[in-house]
């Protein structure tokens, strides 16, 4: 495989509903099947961000978390795109309004992040809290935390793939990869390209998630272990630092990806998104390549941002 390039470091995406969005520096489009089979491509400028505000927060060991939030955000963004353009079809369910769409995706997003806090941090946190009375020290039970977590995000991770509809966001997870490796490796944006490569990449947010959990266990392994309504928002507030951390050491090792170094970094990262990538049909990986294609000739000056007016109706 050739050697990475530099050019392409600063492109990425996100599987949506039967979609994929890609995003460059500048702009984001998101390409996806409407219920008839029909592929549509929708294309913007990226509104300005955090870090485009206030660019003094544009540092290393600073950036991570910001950019994290940002990316958050259009994700959310091209979510609620992809699910009106399945929507817009069907005349058995009534449209809603874009504020209450909004409400309901911030409320999904509240109850997801709750969720989280308590399957990854309340739940391990007090499983261990009874080795205690065995024995075990603060540094030992920080440790079968971590331990805890990691393996309460594999098994759900792999639980939900087994749903037909995660599976498919899977298959276009897998098909956002395949694309923007044969862009990185090939310099070219097709079918073919893009067929022939892996489902798997360095700068993944399964990868990114699994690197902060890991080191969120030796980071907390030094903290003793004070009661769980101390030690609980303790480790709650030092995940945005472990978190931007955790982004330099991703985005460096996806810049250097063929080196040693940074293949063991990444290799726990790798295997996981086999849990959270499936291999793609051809129709799925045209679906990506269609995206990365239109973000690529926006960033590079050879198009334009426009949108047909059908999905302009979707998108409310």
């Amino acid at each position: 495989m050739s050697q990475t390039r530099p050019a392409y470091w600063r492109y990425g995406g996100q599987a949506v509903i039967e979609g994929v969005m890609m995003r460059s520096p500048r702009y984001f489009a998101i390409a996806c099947r409407k219920p008839n089979g029909e592929l549509i491509v929708h294309t913007e400028p990226i509104a300005k961000t955090i870090l485009g505000r206030l660019q003094f927060l544009n540092r290393p060991l600073l950036r991570g978390i910001f950019m994290l939030l940002d990316a958050l955000a259009l994700g959310i963004k091209a979510l609620h795109f992809s699910s009106r353009v399945q929507m817009q079809n069907d005349p058995s369910i009534k449209p809603l309004s874009k504020s209450v769409q909004d409400i309901a995706i911030g409320a999904s997003a509240a109850g997801g992040f709750a969720i989280g806090i308590f399957l990854f941090f309340v739940l391990p946190t007090l499983l261990t809290d009874w080795l205690a009375r065995e024995g075990w020290g603060s540094v030992a039970r920080n440790l079968v935390d971590g331990t805890l977590r990691i393996a309460i995000f594999l098994l759900y991770v792999g639980l939900i793939g087994l749903l037909p509809d995660i599976r498919r966001v899977f298959q276009y997870h897998g098909a956002e990869h395949k694309a923007i490796n044969a862009l990185e490796e090939e310099g070219v944006v097709s079918l073919e390209a893009a067929r022939a490569q892996t489902r798997l990449h360095p700068r993944c947010g399964t990868s990114f998630v699994l690197l902060v959990l890991i080191v969120s266990i030796f980071v907390f392994a030094l903290l003793g272990r004070p009661p769980a309504y101390i030690r609980i928002p303790m480790h709650l507030a030092l995940l945005p630092v472990i978190a931007s951390i955790t982004y330099e050491v991703i985005r460096l090792a996806g810049m250097f990806k063929h080196g040693f170094l940074a293949r063991v970094l990444l290799a726990p990262g790798l295997w996981t998104q086999y849990l959270t990538t499936r291999e793609p049909t051809d129709d799925q990986i045209e679906v990506a390549v269609a995206a990365l294609q239109a973000v690529r000739e926006l960033e590079e000056g050879q198009g334009s941002a426009a949108t047909s007016p059908s999905v302009a109706e979707a998108a409310g």
